[in-house]
């Protein structure tokens, strides 16, 4: 069990939702929390399991249809990650994770299925599948550099007046609408895959400092510059 004085990372349903690597973004927590000094204990909930209310910061990934669906059903049931989130807890929901969290994402013929309500979203399949890069200029409320990831999806998310965008798409497709993402209080949907954490790690520890509070500097140097590389090599002239 974790101790008291760890940030508690909670990693829902890996059984269902870790097809595309995103258990990366738990290892990047952990290491980044480490470097801090920062103690930290890490939970696997798998689909049977009910979902603790007593994590600090929450992590859903990526996945297909039909398990996309089951986890939704499960979450809805279950209600922890709802209460969690109400204590204040942090949630990072990456693709069909993030279309879950809404109110409605679209199944394996298009048909809606219900998602949890958790943010102000509803999600269907789009005309086409959106692969590939990804870039968006974050919302500047939010003081993150320019985001790049991995997109492979369907969907096509519409976001509520409850949540703002994440960030405003600069190659790829995100949400459908010249925006990816979106945020409310601590809890921030994506369909960067990459992992997305690994690929950003400004965001990593954006979600770090909400649940312990200002974090000391890393030397990010060679990670910025690994960056700027993908960033010269997808942005237009």
């Amino acid at each position: 069990m974790p101790s008291d004085s760890a940030l508690r990372i909670v990693w829902i349903y890996p059984d269902l939702l870790s097809t595309y690597g995103d258990q990366g973004n738990v290892l990047v927590l952990e290491r980044r929390a480490r470097l801090r000094g920062i103690d930290t204990e890490t939970v696997h909930v798998r689909s049977a399991d009910p979902v603790p209310e007593t994590g600090d910061l929450y992590l859903i990934g990526g996945g297909e249809d039909r398990p996309q669906i089951l986890a939704a059903e499960r979450l809805r049931r279950d209600g922890g990650l709802h209460r969690a989130i109400a204590g204040g807890a942090v949630l990072l929901a990456v693709c069909a994770g993030y279309q879950i969290m809404g109110s409605t994402f679209g199944g394996e013929e298009g048909q809606p299925v219900d998602g949890i309500g958790l943010l102000d979203i509803s999600s269907s399949r789009g005309p086409a599948r959106a692969v590939g890069e990804l870039v968006a200029e974050v919302d500047a409320a939010l003081n993150l550099p320019t985001l790049t990831g991995f997109e492979n999806h369907m969907g096509v998310t519409h976001l509520g007046p409850g949540v703002k965008p994440l960030s405003k798409t600069l190659v790829g497709i995100g949400n459908g609408d010249g925006f990816e993402g979106c945020y409310t209080g601590h809890v921030v949907g994506t369909y960067l895959h990459g992992p997305a954490l690994a690929r950003n790690p400004a965001l990593a520890d954006l979600l770090l400092s909400w649940c312990a509070g200002d974090l000391a500097p890393l030397d990010d140097s060679r990670y910025e510059a690994l960056r700027q590389e993908r960033l010269a090599a997808v942005l237009p002239d």
